[in-house]
């Protein structure tokens, strides 16, 4: 048993250490996102602004777990018994990039209720699918380019020339293309889920069978 405990601590180091760190950036939005949308002021004042500034320049953390299936995929080549693969490394990476793209659903989903609250309920949809995309750029840079939410604030000249640069290349735009897609997709399929389990809550809290 120790000598189990043992690779999998130096499993986590090795091959997980990411997960902690990134999860933290990817609730960084979804905790935005409800002091954004969900308080009961709609006014917008400078402070709003700014905070919605650094939930824009953070919401791709959140989606960019889903590209860190590939460390799954270097640890289970890295000779671990399968008792470490299966009871540790898949259900660890998977908790994790299924948390993140849930962080990522609720928050953009909290970003169409407030534009409902607003009177622009027949924004939403342009809204999502620009979110998507500001995304996928996000994700793109962040996987291949390595920058990070940081760098919006402190080398915003280089991030822009970055993104020019990728979106005229054949190459970066069918990636970014690629990612807008899945993106999309996945969103609308978890958006239903989620839509689908709060009516059916609501139904059982109406029916008071929720409790018994």
């Amino acid at each position: 048993m120790e000598e189990i405990l043992t690779d999998a601590y130096d499993a986590f180091n090795r091959h997980s250490g990411w997960i902690i760190w990134n999860l933290f950036l990817a609730f960084i939005p979804l905790v935005l996102s409800f002091l954004l949308y969900r308080r009961r002021s709609l006014s917008r004042s400078l402070l709003w602004w700014v905070a919605f500034a650094v939930f824009i320049a953070f919401l791709p953390n959140a989606p960019y777990l889903l590209t860190d299936i590939i460390h799954l995929i270097r640890a289970t080549r890295s000779g671990y018994s399968a008792f470490i693969i299966v009871l540790f490394f898949i259900p660890l990476h998977l908790f994790a990039i299924l948390a993140g793209f849930q962080a990522y659903v609720i928050s953009v989903m909290n970003q169409s209720y407030y534009l409902k609250r607003i009177g622009a309920a027949h924004y939403i949809l342009w809204a999502e699918l620009i979110t998507h995309a500001l995304s996928a750029i996000g994700v793109f840079l962040g996987r291949f380019r390595r920058y990070n939410s940081w760098d919006f604030v402190t080398d915003p000249g280089n991030i822009l020339l970055a993104t020019a640069d990728d979106l005229t290349s054949k190459r970066p735009l069918a990636v970014i293309i690629a990612s807008f897609v899945v993106l999309t997709v996945l969103y609308w399929i978890a958006k239903q889920v989620n839509l689908g389990l709060r009516l059916r809550f609501k139904e059982l809290q109406a029916n008071g069978e929720w409790f018994e």
